[in-house]
């Protein structure tokens, strides 16, 4: 079945994997719905390029996704959703006896609920039109825990739960629900912080990198969004229709020790 003329909308996805992902689905031959919380003239010149690239239509809808009406309404919005991507996240780091209360709840609105909301906006979509896709973007996080890191590993293995019960609910359905686990990614985000690690740890660009951000992701190597977006695509093809209810891991053998 080709994917040509099938819509995906994909949260958080003006840079970093989301971008990635959208920049794959274009190339594949999908509509795609860029997202984010900004509103700028480059949000919509993104759309603009990405369309004329690859000859398919790219919009860009504004949506805030700490609000669950805002994360609904972004599906309403952009009136059919065949694929949908959960990749919108934030991070924070504190020890929980000092994490702050209102960054709790920011990141429990915006890595976990807002996937609630836009999948429950989704599947009336998907079951109208008979075919489906959700692509929840967890972590390696949601397979493991790591120190100071309470909100995002609570939301990121509550993505985990929720594309299973997703995927028990429809599985009698042409829709499927997986979530991809990312290791360490090389984004824009990641990529300006390198600087900042090798003055902190004393070391050259190659050493920060295996020694201290790739320290937990034995293949000492960046998963790459170019990856990211492949595999998301693969999750839409035909190949994986029975794929629903699992976990793939793009992590360089993180949560295989």
């Amino acid at each position: 079945m080709t994917l040509q003329g099938k819509t995906a909308i994909v949260t958080g996805s003006n840079s970093g994997i989301g971008l990635g992902i959208a920049r794959s689905f274009a190339a594949g031959g999908l509509n795609v719905v860029l997202n984010s919380y900004s509103d700028t003239e480059e949000d919509h010149a993104l759309a603009a390029d990405l369309a004329k690239e690859h000859g398919v239509e790219v919009r860009y809808i504004q949506a805030d996704l700490s609000s669950g009406e805002a994360a609904r309404g972004l599906v309403e919005s952009a009136g059919r959703c065949d694929i949908l991507v959960n990749n919108a996240g934030i991070q924070h780091v504190a020890p929980v006896e000092n994490f702050p209360a209102g960054k709790w709840d920011a990141i429990i609105a915006i890595n976990l609920s807002s996937a609630f909301h836009t999948t429950a906006a989704a599947l009336p979509m998907m079951r109208a039109a008979g075919w489906g896709r959700v692509i929840n973007i967890a972590s390696a996080h949601g397979l493991r825990a790591s120190p100071y890191k309470s909100a995002y590993v609570a939301a990121k293995h509550g993505i985990v739960g929720m594309t299973k019960v997703v995927a028990l609910e429809t599985a009698e359905e042409p829709i499927t629900a997986n979530a991809i686990c990312p290791g360490y990614v090389l984004t824009p985000l990641v990529e300006s912080q390198i600087p900042d690690t090798m003055k902190e740890y004393g070391m050259d660009r190659d050493t920060a990198i295996r020694e201290v951000l790739l320290k937990r992701q034995p293949s000492k190597e960046f998963a790459t969004t170019d990856q990211l977006g492949g595999t998301a695509l693969f999750l839409c093809s035909d190949h994986a229709a029975q794929i629903t209810g699992t976990t793939i891991s793009v992590d360089g053998g993180w949560t295989a020790v």
